[in-house]
């Protein structure tokens, strides 16, 4: 399955919403995907939770001008700025999404219910304070296309040597899956993204997904322990690289408009 965080639909439809790109109707199905629901809490000037509409255009009349994604993790705050309060969330959450033009921050909580094949979804995204200060390591769109071309050579050359499920015929069947879906014209980012940032979002998905189907799919030769935690020090680099390059493409399209 291709990593696609909330936070990265979040800030790229709301990015489109916001340049004039797309609908408002339009914007929220494609935020809120196969989730039943999406709500917002904590906004200026709402007592309680509102939906994605009236959130989207209450953000815009409080001066937000841009949506970034961060993508933290342990000992990595990626993309976030702080306070410490806004961090912990994000951290817990692993992903946040960040205000151009106002200091506001965006942490969802998901809610899950019902029966396998039938769960019912519902995101309430935490209205936070944030500082307004440049986001915590986050590469621009060269940098990470450089980075990812070499973590994806790096991976391969680790998953064989290792001897691991993620470098035999279940990952290729996963990345065949992955490319015919991609060549059915899936959209990968909304309208208003420069088509390096599709290419560099594409390819990010690529890597992390290699580097999943090596942690979910067994151990493969990597029986003892010691080569069990040789292919996790292997690859933690390697998905650091794809997170990364996860931020800069969701990251584009304010990048772009702020050079002018």
């Amino acid at each position: 399955m291709l990593f696609e965080p909330r936070s990265g639909r979040l800030a790229a439809w709301g990015n489109a919403l916001l340049a004039g790109l797309v609908s408002p109707d339009e914007a929220v199905l494609s935020i809120v995907g196969e989730d039943a629901v999406h709500r917002v809490a904590g906004l200026p000037g709402e007592s309680g939770p509102v939906g994605l509409t009236l959130a989207l255009g209450r953000m815009r009349a409080l001066g937000v001008s841009g949506l970034r994604v961060a993508l933290p993790a342990p000992g990595h705050p990626l993309g976030l700025s702080g306070p410490p309060e806004f961090n912990a969330r994000a951290l817990d959450a692993e992903e946040a999404v960040v205000a151009v033009g106002a200091a506001l921050g965006l942490v969802p909580e998901v809610t899950e219910a019902g029966p396998a094949g039938d769960v019912h979804v519902e995101v309430v995204w935490h209205v936070l304070p944030v500082r307004e200060a440049p986001p915590a390591d986050v590469p621009s769109l060269g940098e990470a296309e450089r980075e990812l071309a070499e973590a994806l050579r790096e991976a391969t050359v680790v998953l064989t040597r290792l001897d691991v499920a993620g470098a035999g015929p279940v990952a290729e069947a996963a990345l065949s899956a992955y490319r015919a879906r991609a060549e059915a014209g899936r959209e990968v980012l909304a309208p208003g993204y420069p088509p390096r940032a599709v290419r560099v979002l594409s390819l990010a998905q690529r890597v992390d997904l290699m580097v999943s189907l090596a942690y979910e799919n067994g151990h493969g030769g990597a029986v003892a322990a010691s080569e069990i935690a040789a292919r996790a020090e292997a690859l933690r680099p390697v998905e650091r690289v794809a997170r990364r390059a996860l931020v800069a493409a969701y990251n584009a399209a304010v990048e772009e408009r702020e050079r002018g």
